[in-house]
């Protein structure tokens, strides 16, 4: 692999104000940081760092890099069993589950890499993954982050690319937008073959420049789960600096694997939390405030339904109850202690 003098030089070249210098005050630079947060998915860590470690091995031009693990206090043996594994890989033990924000930062505070990947534990980097990812993110200096095409256990694709929710998006099918204007949302539908900007991407696995972080800051912690990563994208758009989907670096992505572990309508509950604090934070209350209401109408609609069809059928008796939890979680004022933060 060429060297890459723009990608690691410690400087962001792209858009936006005058050259910000990275890594201050960590030390010795390195080119790649990797980044893995875990929480109580032994297994699911363990092949994720060692499909890391056989992509990081096949990089034979001299490309310095680290794996730091954070374990956001896990209790089936996960922080035991990644200490004894590869010696290189450094565990950051938390006491506590901080979230997928916090923990991230809690790397990214001391990563020393010029890029950083951030990788959820339940993907498995695919043959390039990493090289073709560095490559895109070279060959675009005004790009400050990437994602990549990620796939189900049996090889289809999953949606990689986001759109920033608003109202007008809510009240849209996202399939309509989809094929009406494939240039503007993009999406498996139509797969793209080159790396493209997009609005955001999926953070599961996630290139960004040193350089970017120290510009618009690390991912916002007000997310514990879901969003932190779209959030992020925003801020970096509004700086100027470009998002790129990268089709030809591909991991498998089981898809929620780490998420589906705990209470699945406390994931859907999450989620809504942090839709709404996304749209508070940069749409405006107003605009929170209705698509709350859109999806309270949403559930209505479907509750009832469901409740008859519940009567004869267990699967949907399951979409009942779980339809029922997330409207009375709404109908009771959106309750702290419901969601995963309290997992």
């Amino acid at each position: 692999m060429p060297h890459r003098p723009s990608l690691y030089d410690g400087h962001y070249t792209g858009a936006g104000d005058s050259t910000i210098p990275c890594n201050t005050g960590r030390g010795f630079v390195i080119d790649l940081s990797v980044i893995i947060v875990n929480y109580n998915t032994r297994q699911l860590v363990l092949d994720c760092v060692a499909s890391v470690q056989g992509e990081l091995d096949k990089l034979s031009d001299g490309l310095q890099s680290e794996v730091i693990v954070v374990d956001n206090g896990s209790t089936d043996g996960s922080t035991g069993a990644l200490r004894r594994g590869p010696s290189q890989i450094r565990v950051i033990a938390l006491d506590e589950n901080v979230g997928y924000a916090r923990g991230n930062n809690a790397a990214l505070a001391e990563a020393k890499g010029n890029v950083v990947l951030l990788l959820n534990t339940d993907v498995v980097l695919e043959d390039g993954a990493i090289e073709t990812a560095l490559e895109a993110l070279h060959a675009n200096p005004a790009a400050g982050a990437a994602g990549i095409q990620l796939l189900h256990a049996d090889g289809r694709l999953q949606n990689s690319i986001h759109s920033f929710p608003s109202l007008v998006r809510e009240l849209t099918p996202k399939g309509l937008l989809e094929l009406l204007a494939p240039a503007r949302f993009p999406s498996k539908r139509r797969p793209p073959t080159h790396p493209i900007e997009v609005e955001s991407v999926l953070g599961a696995a996630l290139f960004v420049k040193r350089d970017v972080i120290e510009k618009v800051g690390p991912l916002p912690e007000a997310y514990f789960f879901f969003l932190e990563e779209t959030d992020w994208c925003l801020q970096m758009r509004r700086a100027g600096i470009g998002v790129l989907h990268v089709p030809g670096a591909r991991a498998v992505h089981l898809s929620g694997a780490s998420s589906k572990r705990v209470d699945p309508i406390a994931t859907r509950i999450e989620y809504h939390r942090s839709l709404y604090h996304f749209l508070r934070t940069n749409r405006g209350a107003a605009s929170a405030a209705a698509v709350k209401v859109v999806r309270v109408v949403k559930q209505l609609l479907s509750f009832v339904p469901l409740a008859l069809l519940g009567i004869v059928s267990p699967v949907y008796r399951s979409r009942r109850h779980s339809v029922g939890r997330l409207l009375h979680w709404h109908l009771a004022g959106q309750p702290a202690s419901w969601g995963l933060s309290q997992d």
